[in-house]
């Protein structure tokens, strides 16, 4: 097998350099911080905020944005990029939708974005679970505002439109790279099979999202081939950010790319007719995605 890594052997891998100036970021703090971590804990959820080690956690939650990872913290995948543990999960906790619902209720968040790890175990992949946890947020808190982070339910129109039928306000799923190295970074995915969940949830008349990481061994003109192809099926926001090896055991970063070369994409991103677009080496999937969702 011919890893994508071994491309640049000759240079130092980048996972080993020390990182730029661009990618530090600050320490989660603050009073809303605080709140919504020992509210969580409190309540046994989780958050892909803390499960993937996002940078962004602390100036998230201090926004008002949240993002709650549901059906447990074990994946049936095992993606090359994840921080999140891989195995055969062994339970469904039914009452978990009541107890997101009353945590975004009780900390006041303006923007739920709620995704899953994938549950390939079970007929719906978890789409009856994500499909009642917006139902009760939207039951306590009317006024906020519901992204869904959903896996690919292994191309399964019936548990997308589940979902769908819940009436979230952002359909979000993660392209995460190019065609090439789906095999090394999703295994499990397939490319194709991603970009029509997205077109399908599109064609149904609602606003859609996604979002690429860079730096695992892509080229720039592949990027933009995956930009094009996402405006083929008409979605609406992207969001573009560097990849950040979590542990040793996870695919090592290829080159940290510069903030100019965000910006760049960015602005093509913005002439190819999308309607947002986050790009920036510490941009993740919900980065300032309360100021994305504006109809």
């Amino acid at each position: 097998m011919d890893f994508v890594i071994q491309e640049i052997s000759t240079q130092p891998s980048a996972s080993r350099s020390r990182r730029p100036e661009w990618l530090k970021a600050r320490i989660p703090s603050g009073e809303n911080y605080a709140r919504l971590k020992s509210i969580i804990d409190t309540r046994k959820l989780h958050t892909v905020c803390e499960e993937a080690r996002c940078p962004n956690m602390g100036e998230c939650w201090n926004h008002g944005t949240a993002t709650f990872m549901i059906l447990g913290d074990i994946c049936t995948r095992s993606c090359g990029f994840c921080a999140v543990k891989t195995g055969r999960p062994t339970e469904l906790d039914a009452d978990e939708p009541r107890r997101v619902a009353e945590a975004v209720q009780l900390l006041g968040v303006r923007h739920a974005v709620i995704t899953s790890v994938d549950r390939d175990e079970l007929y719906d992949g978890g789409a009856q679970i994500f499909a009642e946890t917006v139902r009760r947020i939207r039951s306590l808190s009317p006024e906020t505002r519901i992204e869904v982070l959903i896996p690919d339910f292994k191309g399964e129109e019936f548990a997308l439109d589940i979902v769908l039928d819940a009436l979230p306000d952002i359909l979000n799923h993660n392209m995460e790279t190019v065609p090439r190295l789906y095999h090394d970074v999703r295994p499990q995915a397939k490319y194709a099979r991603s970009l029509e969940l997205l077109g399908r949830a599109k064609r149904r008349g609602f606003i859609t999202k996604t979002g690429m990481m860079l730096g695992v061994g892509e080229r720039t003109e592949e990027v933009v081939d995956v930009m094009t192809d996402l405006r083929g099926v008409n979605c609406d926001i992207l969001t573009l950010g560097q990849y950040l090896q979590p542990t040793k055991d996870h695919l090592p970063v290829d080159r940290f790319v510069h903030p100019d070369e965000f910006r760049m994409l960015k602005e093509k991103g913005y002439a190819m007719g999308f309607r947002h677009v986050e790009s920036g080496p510490l941009v993740r999937s919900s980065y300032h995605a309360e100021t994305a969702d504006d109809r």
